[in-house]
């Protein structure tokens, strides 16, 4: 794709509508209603030199206020890093860029489909349901003509010597006769050049062995504290009725290469339990009849401090259903037993310090890491993934159950389809975004700014952080729990 747009634009034969202004194109059923409509939102976003996402926004804002039947159309304009591509009702987009090619059809959706998709781009096709084959020779520099679709192609002769400015290209043509000639001279030398190429795979090699840069200015996650290990419990008499059985030993927490992922060795069983005097007289007062009660089995819940909850205990089955559920992540426990991430200071329960050097990490149910309150006060509790968009309900990933719901729109229609995924790595909260048009920003906690995140990259948030959706919808992510 050129600066200028996407090089030679080749119309499709058909019987709709194709427009090209500005490096920005449309395709549309001539019988649509708001052809009009669409024209001059592409002929607008063109004249204030606006790109491919404010093309696809206005059309939104255009498709959104619809009735019946969604509009056939598909519009296209090059964005920085990649193209952004929108598409209604039976209308079909194909772009070609780093990922490979990447198909979107407006069918799949209740409204449209919209997609950035990452550059180099190497090919866009825009078509409706009776489109053709382009003929080589066609060329839509500019302008409105009836056709079925677009095919793009900067690969093409016609396309190569604006993509590609090089000197030998634009050169007269004795100069170029003559950097040929001084490119070939070295190749006519010894084998003294030869071995010069072969530094260079270590050299390409280097960069992914460097941190890649943080998207914004977010500290990264506390690493683990250093962990002290186990150590045997002394032995004391015990008061006849008393039965303690010793817990098999439990190695230090493996710490894994990143911050958000807990998933170190197998567990090789629960943390040694160190039994005291003043449990041990604690649990036998408390006991009827004289049976002892250990106050480290008595069960204990976590309810989010969000209006409306139901009260833990309502259903005497589902307390020994859960731990089984939710997925097993490295912890510690406080005084008061309750697990918690090993990187704190402070327990998220009840708020007692956390001494490090005489907690062992064992395996144990992740806890839910607490809720992403919306600005409509619309609650997602944080015991699981999400897929956050304008209809999340079709995607596949939420067919299969690996993610859960959660709708959220707007009226400018910035919401994508598919726009964000939260995705729970250990005791860490990641954000996703999923290509979306329009795109996520993050404003870290105490920080005036919002920064944008990159697409299909997991970016790990802190409690506190603001998500902006799109244009104008929010969430607000917050990690409080109460026993």
């Amino acid at each position: 794709m050129t600066d200028q747009g996407f090089g030679v634009v080749r119309p499709l034969p058909g019987n709709g509508l194709v427009a090209h202004e500005g490096g920005l194109l449309l395709v549309c059923d001539a019988a649509e209603a708001v052809v009009e409509d669409l024209l001059g939102a592409l002929r607008e976003t063109a004249a204030s030199g606006g790109d491919g996402r404010a093309l696809a926004r206005r059309v939104a804002q255009i498709l959104a206020v619809m009735m019946g039947e969604p509009v056939a159309c598909a519009v296209a304009g090059p964005v920085s890093g990649g193209v952004a591509v929108l598409v209604s009702g039976p209308a079909f987009a194909s772009v070609t860029g780093a990922n490979g090619e990447i198909q979107l059809a407006g069918r799949d959706a209740l409204t449209w489909s919209d997609r950035l998709v990452p550059g180099p781009v190497t090919r866009v096709e825009l078509r409706l349901p009776d489109a053709g084959d382009a003929h080589p020779l066609s060329r839509l520099d500019a302008g409105v003509i009836v056709a079925g679709g677009v095919r793009c192609d900067p690969a093409e002769a016609g396309a190569a010597p604006r993509a590609v400015p090089r000197t030998e290209s634009a050169a007269p043509q004795g100069q170029h006769a003559q950097q040929n000639v001084q490119h070939a001279a070295p190749r006519m030398e010894p084998a003294a050049p030869a071995p010069t190429p072969m530094p260079a795979p270590p050299e390409r090699s280097a960069p992914p062995e460097a941190a890649p840069p943080a998207p914004y200015p977010m500290g990264p996650a506390e690493p683990y504290p250093p962990v002290a290990p186990p150590v045997e419990p002394r032995r004391e008499p015990q008061p006849q009725g008393w039965h303690s059985e010793p817990m098999p030993a439990q190695g230090p927490l493996s710490s894994p290469g990143h911050p958000g992922g807990h998933s170190g060795g197998p567990s090789t069983g629960p943390a040694p339990a160190v039994v005291h005097h003043e449990d041990i007289d604690t649990a036998m007062a408390s006991g009827m009849g004289g049976d002892p009660i250990d106050v480290r089995d008595q069960p204990f819940e976590y309810e989010l401090l969000t209006p409306g909850g139901s009260p833990p205990g309502n259903e005497p089955s589902a307390p020994a259903a859960e731990p089984e559920s939710r997925p097993l992540v490295y912890g510690v426990d406080c005084k008061n037993d309750h697990f918690n991430d090993p990187r704190v200071p402070y327990c998220a329960v009840c708020g007692i310090a956390l001494v490090q050097r005489t907690l062992v990490p064992y395996k144990g149910p992740r806890p839910p890491l607490g809720v992403l309150l919306l600005d409509d006060g619309l609650t997602l509790r944080l015991d699981t993934d999400y897929l956050v968009g304008r209809d999340p309900e079709r995607a596949p990933e939420v067919a299969d159950g690996s993610v859960r719901p959660a709708k959220v729109t707007s009226p400018d229609g910035s919401v994508s389809r598919r726009h964000l995924r939260v995705a729970l790595d250990g005791w860490d909260v990641n954000l996703v975004d999923l290509g979306s048009v329009n795109g996520t920003q993050i404003q870290p906690p105490g920080d005036p700014n919002f920064y944008d995140i990159p697409p299909n990259e997991p970016v790990a948030i802190l409690p506190g952080t603001t998500v902006r959706i799109g244009v104008s919808r929010t969430m607000r992510y917050e990690s409080h729990r109460n026993r």
